[in-house]
């Protein structure tokens, strides 16, 4: 079995979903799809039972998975003791980060770091706060900067800046003109929010319990900016970060609200050692300001 084949069926069995998989792998969902096929008729059994277009691990494939999870490990060992022999200016960071930092945070530790480091090469990958944790906690990439802390004992979290929230209303709407507001005051309006695991939508649950509500959903999307744009079509609120520079829809309002700020982090495991360019880069982002 090819080290591909570990990589790609690892995030399979993980995923369980095949057009997931091949979104991460960058494989068409027929090739993965003949890959699983011919991997199945190499072992000699069937590795997942099938739900509609869900997979789940059976007993076989759970067995290949850990394995496989412990040869990747191994390896990435290796070529992390490599790395280091290679040195701090000539090899690889992996590092993860949400679609909302793409934008401005990674672009910007980026071109800082290069401008002392030009040899350093970054193997980039971006999703939802939840998934880029197990990543970084199963050694599938070095790092990964996401909002909030995570909860995992298994990561080292130190936060690296923090960016005001705010109350997105469209333009004309009751709350518009308020120099600040407290969350309560919203209550009984309808919000727009992001999916389950995503970041932003941990933050909005733990201050909407803590302001004492439960928030209406019109809808959940996986995208920030997708949340700003229907904001701005008057379908309902949202808790955004005030961006500076503004990179939102026009025809949105933010509102301030009272003492509430989103942490960014940088994550690691202190149990898995780090090539010398990734554990360098790490300290360099903890040396400096982000915000």
């Amino acid at each position: 079995m090819l080290t591909d084949d570990l990589e790609w069926f690892v995030v399979l069995a993980e995923t369980q979903q095949v057009t997931a998989t091949a979104d991460i792998t960058h494989l068409s969902q027929p090739t993965l799809s003949r890959k699983l096929a011919r991997l199945e008729r190499d072992v000699g059994v069937p590795l997942f039972d099938r739900h509609g277009r869900r997979l789940t691990l059976n007993r076989y494939g759970r067995i290949l998975y850990e394995q496989a999870t412990s040869a990747l490990g191994t390896l990435n060992s290796a070529l992390n003791q490599i790395n280091t022999l290679a040195g701090p200016d000539t090899g690889t960071v992996r590092l993860d980060f949400l679609h909302s930092f793409g934008t401005w945070l990674i672009p910007r530790m980026i071109r800082a770091y290069r401008t002392e480091h030009p040899g350093v090469r970054f193997e980039l990958h971006q999703d939802r706060a939840q998934f880029l944790s197990d990543r970084v906690a199963a050694g599938d990439t070095d790092l990964a900067v996401i909002s909030p802390e995570p909860k995992d004992p298994r990561l080292e979290w130190t936060q690296i800046a923090q960016q005001k929230l705010a109350l997105a209303v469209p333009l004309g709407h009751r709350f518009a003109d308020l120099p600040e507001l407290d969350l309560a005051e919203a209550a009984g309006e309808q919000f727009i929010g992001m999916q389950l695991d995503f970041g932003m939508r941990r933050i909005l649950d733990e201050m909407c319990a803590a302001a004492g509500f439960t928030p209406e959903f019109v809808f959940e999307s996986s995208e920030l900016a997708t949340v700003g744009g229907l904001v701005s079509a008057s379908l309902g609120v949202a808790v955004m970060p005030i961006q500076d520079p503004p990179i939102w829809a026009e025809g949105i309002v933010f509102v301030p609200l009272a003492g509430a700020t989103r942490k960014i982090g940088l994550v690691w495991t202190e149990n898995r050692e780090l090539s010398r360019p990734a554990r360098d880069f790490r300290d360099f982002v903890r040396e400096n300001t982000w915000s």
